[in-house]
């Protein structure tokens, strides 16, 4: 059968057929280089942006597009009471940690006011109890010295009996500053109460010798890092446990100093768990952010069953948020734990983590050594990054609303991850979140079945505390549900 075309027909099929050829090529371009639309979106935008007004304008709407089809429609978050962060936290406890809700004794040294506070951190001795009794507590000038070392047997501890009774608000760069070792401080609310944003910039500075250090149970808000952690004199504050905290700021930092709620910088051996870390947005600068990270040479440092939402009650913002990071955007030699910074990170772990709403990757490592990734859920963000020669990782088991990539020569070697290819995030298309209720709106519940491995090494951390099967979900939970105390919409 002789198909009869008219000749007019061609004028059209012809730039259709080229049109979509060209598109495909594209993407497949795109695909190959890595390039996210939430990538491509600001870069599209800055390069139009000093032309004629015709040109702004069509720049700023194919950025606008690009970010739509990448993140969807924004919607306002709902507040979300965790178990992993304060005032509650079913899951077993490591015998460094105390209760949350513990129990005044007799030998507890008394404070009721921030004369009482510098004098009991200044004479402490190993063994000692400062209950900080409730109310509120303005702390301006100088720092907060806990200087003065514990034992392994006998720590040092700086407590409230319960979790919501006492307010330490900080008006200088740094509150607490711990140089020596075995001191925990737990159920504490901490906020920074700086005009300027430059001049809050930790609620806890820990360096030197400060081995063993512990946060338990904290409420931290508004700080540019809440957790500073770095070598000092030639000592590193290895060991820490940062468990149970909820970090967050309550407007963008308008600084161009590092926002990033946990620095971990040289140290070895922390173990960053259960925690909520949200909404740390650097409004100055590059607009460059991180949830977390632990870079400068370190080694063996964990980040595990925490919820890490970028973008969470402050929202729509310009600059790029990273969740998580092994080696976070690198380190000065002067630095490094090995004063050559050759790696950033060397055998570290990131693990049943929730990560969401972030504008740039879920998971970045930069120059990590021998990483492990493994059972975590990316929802609205870039996805997973390898990046550069040094770096190598075994990722496997994550559930990522994105992309797992390579870049700069990064070594990935990926198995068995349910990901979503990054032609189909120019489509608008994301299987991996359209498992969810509504992600884009903080509600993590799922709405049949996850899909399921069919086995898997070993046994996993849930990030609700709940037990896995021997074929557990892919990402870090099996129920999201328990991981609520409630949950409140926000006006």
């Amino acid at each position: 059968m002789r198909i009869n075309i008219r000749p007019y027909l061609l004028y059209f099929l012809i730039p259709i057929t080229l049109m979509l050829l060209a598109g495909c090529a594209v993407l497949y371009y795109l695909q190959q280089a890595g390039v996210t639309p939430r990538a491509l979106s600001p870069y599209v935008e800055r390069r139009t942006s000093d032309h004629n007004p015709f040109i702004v304008k069509a720049g700023e709407l194919a950025g606008k597009t690009l970010m739509q089809l990448d993140r969807g429609i924004a919607l306002p978050h709902q507040a979300i009471h965790t178990t992993i962060g304060a005032q509650a936290n079913p899951l077993p406890r490591t015998g460094l940690e105390s209760a949350p809700h513990a129990t005044q004794a007799e030998s507890d040294i008394l404070v009721t006011s921030g004369t009482q506070l510098v004098a009991a951190l200044a004479k402490a001795n190993p063994g000692d109890v400062i209950t900080i009794m409730p109310g509120t507590y303005y702390v301006v000038g100088t720092p907060l010295i806990a200087n003065r070392p514990g034992t392994a047997s006998n720590r040092i501890t700086v407590r409230a009996i319960q979790s919501g009774t006492v307010f330490l608000e900080f008006n200088l760069g740094e509150g607490f500053q711990v140089s020596a070792p075995y001191w925990t401080f737990e159920n504490l609310s901490i906020r920074g109460v700086c005009q300027y944003h430059d001049n809050c910039e930790h609620a806890f500075h820990v360096t030197g010798g400060a081995r063993y250090f512990v946060s338990l149970n904290n409420t931290i808000s508004d700080f540019n890092a809440h957790f500073k952690i770095n070598g000092s004199d030639g000592r590193m504050p290895d060991f820490g446990l940062i468990e149970g905290n909820t970090l967050s700021n309550t407007s963008a930092r308008k600084t161009s100093n590092p926002v990033t709620l946990i620095d971990l910088v040289a140290a070895n051996n922390w173990l960053i768990r259960r925690n909520m870390i949200s909404d740390f947005i650097k409004d100055q600068g590059d607009r460059i952010s991180y949830g977390a990270f632990a870079k400068g040479a370190g080694a063996a440092n964990k980040f595990e069953q925490n919820i890490v939402l970028c973008e969470h009650l402050l929202r729509g913002a310009t600059g790029q948020r990273v969740g998580l990071s092994l080696g976070g955007g690198g380190t000065g030699k002067e630095y490094c734990r090995d004063g050559r910074c050759i790696t950033e990170q060397d055998k570290s772990i990131i693990q049943s983590n929730l990560i969401a709403s972030c504008s740039d990757d879920g998971i970045y490592l930069n120059r990590a050594a021998a990483s492990v990734v493994t059972h975590n859920t990316l929802l609205d963000t870039a996805g997973i990054t390898v990046r550069f020669p040094e770096s190598s990782a075994d990722i496997e088991g994550n559930l990522v609303d994105g992309a797992i990539r390579s870049r700069d020569q990064g070594l990935l070697r990926s198995q068995d991850n349910k990901e979503t290819s990054i032609a189909l995030l120019y489509l608008g298309y994301h299987p991996v979140r359209s498992l969810f209720l509504q992600p884009e709106a903080a509600n993590f519940m799922v709405k049949d079945q996850l899909p399921r491995r069919s086995d898997t090494p070993g046994k996993l951390p849930d990030l609700c505390g709940d037990s896995r099967p021997a074929t557990p979900s892919y990402g870090a939970f099996e129920d999201f549900s328990g991981c609520l105390l409630s949950m409140q919409r926000v006006k």
